[in-house]
């Protein structure tokens, strides 16, 4: 496999690029469970913030936030391989990168994430701020532009307690349509309500659950519920709608049934797409 290498503004690696003759602009994603997604970009195959233990284990996030994981992966890693770059929206929670997602992080390539995961991390991971821009390269191969966006995983204030969250923008040539947008776990906010007016987003890969924690903070929520999502579908108008971590743990509060029947009930009925977790989905970006 040809190595990869990263750009920063006007830093190049010293790999040679090969022309890629072929325009993509149909993307595949993987439902995994979760969080965790494979997204095939042409030759490019990377994952979402892996999560790879079986069920069963209660995991503590801290300020005394638990949960438990209630599905293991639809598709062992092994069978996912090789996968070329990881988008880590942070490293931080055990319900976007696991024990064994962590261990198997050397063998994803190259990581993208949050600068202080980044620095966690070590082992060359690359680390962004928001609006922060780097570019995935590799010979024989179209480069994507990773742009990473702002995320808050919580209430107003939480940023000190709940650390450093992120969602990318990916953006490549032969797009038809717009950017394939990742949100990260996220709540509304006007971080991204900037996406909107500063990126035209064709499909959009939302993390929703509407987590809670009610025994800390009553019905404070930490990432996306439906009618969140909806409203801010409403502004980034996207084509397509991918939903992920809307299943497989406890504290995702939200069912996935109430959340299918607010988008039924919406203006994106038609461009959302629910996929069953081993399932694959084929979008226009």
């Amino acid at each position: 496999m040809s190595p990869l290498c990263f750009v920063y503004g006007t830093q190049h690696c010293g790999a040679t690029r090969k022309r890629y003759d072929a325009a993509v602009s149909l993307v595949r994603i993987l439902y995994v469970g979760g969080p965790t997604a494979v997204i095939e970009i042409g030759p490019w195959r990377l994952i979402t913030d892996p999560t790879f233990d079986p069920p069963g284990k209660r995991y503590f996030f801290g300020w005394g936030t638990a949960s438990r994981k209630l599905h293991g992966p639809a598709v062992e890693f092994s069978k996912l391989a090789p996968i070329d770059a990881v988008l880590l929206s942070h490293d931080h929670h055990a319900d976007n990168l696991d024990r064994t997602g962590r261990e198997l992080l050397p063998q994803m390539g190259a990581v993208v994430t949050t600068e202080a995961g980044a620095r966690r991390l070590g082992a060359g991971a690359r680390g962004l701020a928001p609006w922060g821009t780097t570019v995935l390269e590799a010979d024989g191969r179209p480069p994507i532009e990773i742009t990473a966006t702002p995320s808050r995983h919580g209430p107003p204030g939480s940023g000190p307690i709940v650390g450093q969250v992120i969602g990318f923008s990916l953006k490549w040539e032969g797009q038809l349509h717009g950017s394939l947008w990742l949100s990260g776990d996220t709540v509304l906010f006007g971080g991204v309500r900037d996406v909107a007016r500063r990126i035209r987003v064709s499909t959009a890969v939302l993390n929703l659950g509407g987590v809670t924690f009610p025994w800390l903070s009553g019905p404070l929520r930490y990432t996306l519920n439906a009618d969140e999502a909806i409203e801010l579908c409403r502004e980034i108008d996207p084509r397509s709608i991918v939903p992920l971590h809307f299943e497989g743990w406890k504290h995702f509060r939200e069912p996935r049934d109430t959340a299918i029947r607010e988008f039924a009930a919406s203006p994106f009925r038609d461009r959302i797409h629910w996929l069953a977790r081993g399932a694959t989905i084929e979008v226009e970006v």
